[in-house]
Parts: C-alpha cells; sequence; structure tokens
C-alpha cells in the first residue's frame, strides 16, 4: 500500500486487493463472520419472521455536516429494516470504488460506518470491492443489504392506515436535503445545519414497547415527508390530512426553501420517522416517542381518514386547503 489512492490494481483480486481488504475493510469493520473472508457469512439467528432490504448510496458531497456516505449507508439500511418492526442484526456493503480516491478518505467512511454500525447493535459481515477507471463513477458509491429479526407478533405497513388514525412526526423535516445541497453548493448559514442521519432502531422500540395499535412506521427519505404519506395514502386508501402549523421546519431550512423556491416538504430526511397509530393512542405514541432523544420534538401532524382515498390535503394556516401530492421529478439529485 505504497501509493495513497486507489488504483485499478486494488479491483484485481490480486494480492492489492487483498491487502485493501485486510488493512481497511477488516481492520474498521472487525467481527468474526467478516473475519473469516468466506464468499459469504454464517451467522447465528433465531427462528422465526426476517426481514430483508437492500440499498445503494451515491450521495453527493460524500462527506457533509452531521455525516457521510458510510454512516448514511448504515442508518439507511437500519431503518429499512426498523420500519418492519425488525430488529437489525447484520448488513453487507458493496463499494464501487472510482480509481484515484484518496486511501484517507476510504479509511474515514470506513470509521464512520463501524462507528454507526456499533450504535446502531449491528453488524458489517460481508461485502465486496469493484474499483472502476478514473471518471467512470464518482468517488465512492456503496450497496447495502440488512437481515432483521421480527420478535414482536405485529403487523406494520403502508397498507394497514386506517381512517381515525393518528400521523405523528418525530422532529424538523428537511435537515438532511438542506444541508446536501447547502454543502454541494456552498450556501452558508449564521446557524449551520447539520443532516439528521441516525439509525432509527432505538427509537422504534421505544415507540413500540409504549405504545399499542401503531399501524404503520415510515422513514421519510428520497421524497420527503410529502411523497411518504402519499404512499401510504395509497397503499391504504385512505385520506391523509394534516396540518400547516403542526409540521416541524428548522429556520434555516424554510429560509433556504424560500430563496430557492423549493418545498419543505419534499426534502429528503435521514433520521426522522413517521408513526401512524390508532387516535385513540395518540398522545401516548407521542409520549413515548419523545421519551427518546431522536424523537424529543415529535409531533403529531394529522390524521387519517375515509374522504378523498389516495390523496392528502394540508389545512393551511391561512384557512384553506392545499393538495398535497406526491413528488413529481427529482427535487434534489444526489441526495442519498
Amino acid at each position: 500500500m505504497k501509493d495513497d489512492k486507489i488504483t485499478l490494481d486494488h479491483g484485481s483480486g490480486g494480492r492489492l486487493s487483498h491487502e485493501l481488504v485486510a488493512e481497511y475493510f477488516v481492520t474498521a469493520l472487525d467481527n468474526e463472520p467478516l473475519k473469516r473472508l468466506n464468499d459469504s457469512a454464517v451467522v447465528d439467528a433465531p427462528s422465526g419472521r426476517i426481514a430483508l432490504s437492500t440499498d445503494s448510496y451515491v450521495v453527493d458531497p460524500i462527506f457533509f455536516p452531521g455525516g457521510d456516505i458510510g454512516s448514511l449507508a448504515v442508518h439507511g439500511t437500519v431503518n429499512d429494516l426498523a420500519m418492519s418492526g425488525a430488529r437489525p442484526l447484520y448488513l453487507t456493503v458493496g463499494f464501487i470504488l472510482e480509481e484515484g480516491l484518496p486511501l484517507s478518505d476510504l479509511r474515514r467512511i470506513l470509521q464512520s460506518m463501524s462507528a454507526a454500525a456499533r450504535d446502531a447493535g449491528v453488524l458489517i459481515v460481508a461485502g465486496d470491492t469493484k474499483v472502476v477507471p478514473r471518471g467512470k463513477a464518482d468517488k465512492i458509491f456503496i450497496n447495502t443489504a440488512g437481515v432483521g429479526l421480527l420478535e414482536r407478533d405485529i403487523i406494520l405497513g403502508g397498507e394497514r392506515a386506517a381512517a381515525g388514525d393518528a400521523v405523528l412526526v418525530s422532529g424538523t423535516i428537511g435537515d438532511h436535503g438542506t444541508c446536501v445541497l447547502a454543502t454541494r453548493e456552498g450556501i452558508g448559514f449564521s446557524t449551520p445545519v447539520e443532516s439528521d442521519s441516525a439509525s432509527l432502531n432505538g427509537l422504534v422500540n421505544a415507540v413500540l414497547d409504549g405504545t399499542d395499535g401503531v399501524h404503520t412506521l415510515r422513514d421519510p427519505t428520497r421524497g420527503g415527508l410529502a411523497t411518504t404519506l402519499n404512499e401510504i395514502a395509497k397503499q391504504a386508501g385512505v385520506g391523509i390530512e394534516i396540518e400547516e402549523d403542526a409540521v416541524p421546519y428548522r429556520e434555516a431550512v424554510l429560509g433556504m426553501c424560500e430563496i430557492l423556491g423549493l418545498d419543505p416538504l419534499y426534502l429528503a430526511n435521514e433520521g426522522k420517522l413517521i408513526v401512524v397509530v390508532e387516535g385513540a393512542q395518540a398522545q401516548t405514541a407521542l409520549a413515548a416517542m419523545r421519551s427518546h432523544p431522536l424523537g424529543k420534538d415529535a409531533r403529531i401532524i394529522g390524521k387519517a381518514l375515509a374522504d378523498h382515498p389516495g390523496r392528502v390535503v394540508m389545512n393551511t394556516r391561512v384557512g384553506g386547503k392545499r393538495i398535497v401530492d406526491m413528488l413529481v421529478g427529482e427535487q434534489l439529485p444526489r441526495i442519498c
């Protein structure tokens, strides 16, 4: 490893490939199944239902306030598993590295992934690395897969939402999208905005342990809160009504959206939770969310109803109604 950058030889499968895996990946993501370096990881798992998920990460820039592409990949995969009520257990990761990527950047990303996995209580037990010529990728792309165990006798999903349910969100929306866009474009704020990227399995446990009647859990990533609520409304065949004054935002997020003509309802989040719960359990769910650090700013923002099935409507602060449609096109590319 005399060079300080990724070369095509690192993707050859030969000595440099093995040195890269041993010195960087195994060192950073250290655990027994991974250290065996077999073609697949064999791990212990209790019998029962499991959840599986896969995702890919191409965020630009790869480092941003509050996180980087490595922690984002772990958080996003953990969260996808947690939304089904599963306890995330194991992750695999695939890396596409561009020739010329500084090895110091790779080490930093791997250390970030290791810390995120440790905090979430998961192991990264297997992976793959490919190197492409300079100009054929953009520094680093990461693909993940995750496995989780469903230990509760509960079925969650967008189709489970029902008329009369309350809709809650765990905190301010649009933070991640604002942070990544501002970093990419060199936009500064008097009060810096950090990505909300975080693993939500602890918050999910707090909600499910403290609340009965949860029907749907979702993390509003690409397409933001508006698109996710539309997905739920269409899956369940219900209408969703939200209150404009109830949706929480940071002032910096609103300010940037006003300047650039963006709608914060469509900005990506990477550490926020939507809970759809029986209306009678709304306050109990709210208290459970606020008992966890990631849910301290939780709000009840609306409800599901039988009217206008498949559609999301906002009651505006001036007394009118606004149809909140699903995002059309890509408001912000390369956001996760």
